[in-house]
């Protein structure tokens, strides 16, 4: 998920290279003759063209994302009943919350009132003070941590075309044990190159490729589970999960609350609703569109994930794997899952890198601020690329984000367990980014009187979300704690 945020840097660096002149013009007019220029909007950006259907697949981008290998694992720790009830359940809460917030992203006014650019922006606006740095640190400390679960998949998923292919040439003689830290540091090596694009307007052809890769393996995913459904000839899996011979009582209960935490993770698009809703055009305003496309983008990935979640417990039943192209339930046609896999790659590649962006952006803007004269922050050193004409290095920024990149790939090296990374992620930015912000802004926005039934019915749904966000969280803690046990660090092999 969130390869959309690749168009939000559009706003972040409003003169960047669009023509000089028209900045000129609008420093020289009264703000009432500026509107007269077709070209730009009500605050003297470039226009934006953003429309229903633009909005919608950027959400699906986002969203359809490695989340989606999770679900057949979670949906067998919860059974066929409660299984689709959460993914229903979960998907509701999403849309539900994220139409709160998309009347968050002018403030006072839905048609005229001021614009928020980004999430912090309308936190910031709405309800100021101590949230917006909660706020803030949620949203990147998230961000960091998905670019550690991204690692983490990618390797694995470069491991599975090793291994198929090892498989696949020995006929299923040789085990083929081997370990993922090389696939890591490769990883983490393309990503430290890639971070080195110092601004992100010309990337959005990536937001196109993830969102091609995202849909061939997930599709491939779904492909398979049917061929394997229909080879077993039956449905596997039973009403209430995996069963309590397989695993005991207290870890089914450990197990059943990460299953929450995957599956929040597959759905949390929020962190970049409100810069994917600033690409919208107006009018008719960009809350009625976006309200639409959320509407819209949660139907279709939720048919989706069901699909693609009941079919690979259908094919597996109790032992579905973990992530359902490399959990080898699947050997043969080896070929195709080397394609899926190497689509995974792909797609996490760049999805790192628009998880990334943002923190980067902040971090160099803070650094700016902070120390506006030393030459080591400031200086861009123009380095002649045969046949692309400039590149500007800068030094702050080429040595903060190798070591950030380095981090990162340091950190999953050490934990290298994909179901709990991705639980612990999807427990941490459920509550307060898709539920906790959403309600206190529209609750404040809108002015709700406290104890009225709009207002109860709303917290009692912050709270309950929050309830569920802690199981989550504990479930997956408990998960790292057992494969701990069994451990040693750098030295996981599959």
């Amino acid at each position: 998920m969130g390869e959309s945020a690749a168009t939000k840097n559009n706003q972040n660096h409003p003169h960047h290279h669009h023509h000089q002149v028209r900045d000129m013009s609008i420093e020289m007019l009264p703000q009432s003759a500026s509107n007269c220029f077709d070209s730009f909007d009500d605050d003297g950006r470039l226009k934006r063209t953003g429309t229903l259907w633009t909005a919608s697949a950027h959400i699906i981008t986002a969203v359809i994302g490695s989340g989606v290998l999770s679900l057949a694992w979670a949906i067998a720790q919860l059974g066929w009943i409660a299984g689709p009830a959460v993914m229903f359940l979960f998907s509701f809460v999403s849309y539900y919350t994220s139409c709160l917030l998309s009347d968050c992203y002018r403030a006072g006014d839905p048609v005229s009132g001021k614009r928020n650019y980004t999430y912090m922006d309308s936190v910031r606006s709405i309800l100021g003070g101590a949230k917006v740095k909660a706020c803030g640190f949620i949203q990147y400390f998230n961000l960091f941590g998905i670019a550690i679960g991204y690692t983490i998949a990618a390797s694995i998923s470069m491991m599975a075309i090793k291994r198929s292919n090892c498989f696949h040439e020995s006929n299923g003689e040789n085990p083929c044990h081997m370990s993922s830290t090389p696939y890591m540091i490769m990883f983490g090596i393309t990503e430290i190159l890639l971070s080195q694009i110092p601004d992100f307007d010309q990337i959005w052809w990536l937001s196109i490729v993830a969102a091609v890769m995202s849909f061939t393996y997930s599709s491939i995913g779904l492909a398979l589970g049917i061929a394997q459904v229909a080879a077993n000839g039956s449905f596997k899996g039973s009403l209430t999960g995996i069963s309590t011979g397989a695993v005991t009582e207290t870890q089914k209960i450990w197990r059943s609350f990460q299953a929450l935490g995957d599956i929040a993770f597959a759905y949390s698009f929020s962190v970049i609703l409100i810069e994917i809703q600033d690409t919208v055009r107006s009018p008719p305003s960009e809350a009625k569109t976006m309200k639409k496309a959320t509407f819209l983008s949660t139907a279709v990935t939720t048919t989706f994930y069901m699909l693609c979640g009941c079919m690979g417990y259908a094919a597996f039943g109790d032992a579905a794997p973990g992530n359902l192209l490399t959990g080898f339930g699947f050997y043969n046609p080896f070929w195709l899952l080397d394609i899926a896999n190497a689509a995974i790659v792909i797609h996490l590649v760049g999805a790192y890198q628009v998880y990334c962006q943002p923190i980067f952006a902040f971090v160099e803007k803070q650094a700016a601020q902070r120390w506006p004269d030393s030459e080591f922050i400031a200086k861009e050193i123009k380095i002649p690329v045969p046949g692309l004409g400039q590149y500007n290095m800068n030094l702050f920024r080429l040595v903060w984000r190798t070591i950030f990149v380095t981090l990162t790939t340091v950190i999953s090296m050490l934990l290298p367990f994909f179901n709990d990374v991705v639980g612990i992620l999807g427990a941490l930015g459920f509550w307060p980014l898709t539920v906790y912000f959403p309600v206190e802004m529209y609750i404040k926005q809108k002015q709700i009187p406290r104890w009225s039934t709009r207002w109860v019915c709303l917290q009692v749904l912050s709270m309950a979300c929050l309830v569920i966000s802690i199981m989550a969280a504990a479930g997956s803690i408990a998960g790292v704690m057992l494969d701990l046990k069994s451990y040693q660090p750098f030295k996981t092999s599959y």
